[in-house]
């Protein structure tokens, strides 16, 4: 590092990162560049007053063990557009990511990712904060314990 500023760390197109600010210990995210903002995969949405939003992260693809109830600011709303093309207003919260030993703060956004391959997309706005994605490469960082690479496997 040199006058603060990070040194570019290499990481997959998919990994495996921590949410410590909101208790989920580990998630397998897919790292998007062709995406502005971040994006988590959130049950019961519910929005309260104070500007402030309660939901629920399932960790773990097609399962609800695991589940984390989480409260916190609404930090913005913006529309959306998918891949597919539909535009889709959505909550956005501000949560601190883990990913290859590093935290950075992602603006994410909050939907129903049931019919995507990953709960969790990382994008650029995120990954411009020191980090390359090498495309071709998966899990290049800290890998989650082998207990809950398995038990992610099995509700796969």
């Amino acid at each position: 590092m040199t006058d603060g500023i990070h040194s570019n760390t290499l990481v997959g197109w998919r990994e495996w990162v921590a949410l410590p600010g909101i208790g989920v210990p580990w998630i397998k995210a897919k790292l998007d560049t062709g995406a502005r903002s971040s994006a988590l995969h959130a049950f019961d949405v519910v929005e309260l007053p104070d500007s402030r939003v309660r939901f629920q992260v399932h960790p773990r693809q097609r399962s609800g063990a695991d589940a984390v109830t989480v409260e916190c600011p609404i930090h913005d709303r913006r529309e959306i557009r998918s891949s597919s093309g539909h535009v889709q207003s959505r909550i956005v919260v501000l949560l601190d990511i883990e990913l290859a030993g590093r935290t950075v703060t992602a603006e994410t956004t909050l939907s129903r990712r049931d019919e995507m391959g990953f709960r969790m997309l990382i994008g650029r706005e995120a990954l411009r904060q020191g980090f390359v994605v090498d495309s071709g490469k998966s899990f290049l960082s800290t890998k989650a314990p082998k207990q809950i690479r398995r038990r992610n496997r099995i509700a796969d």
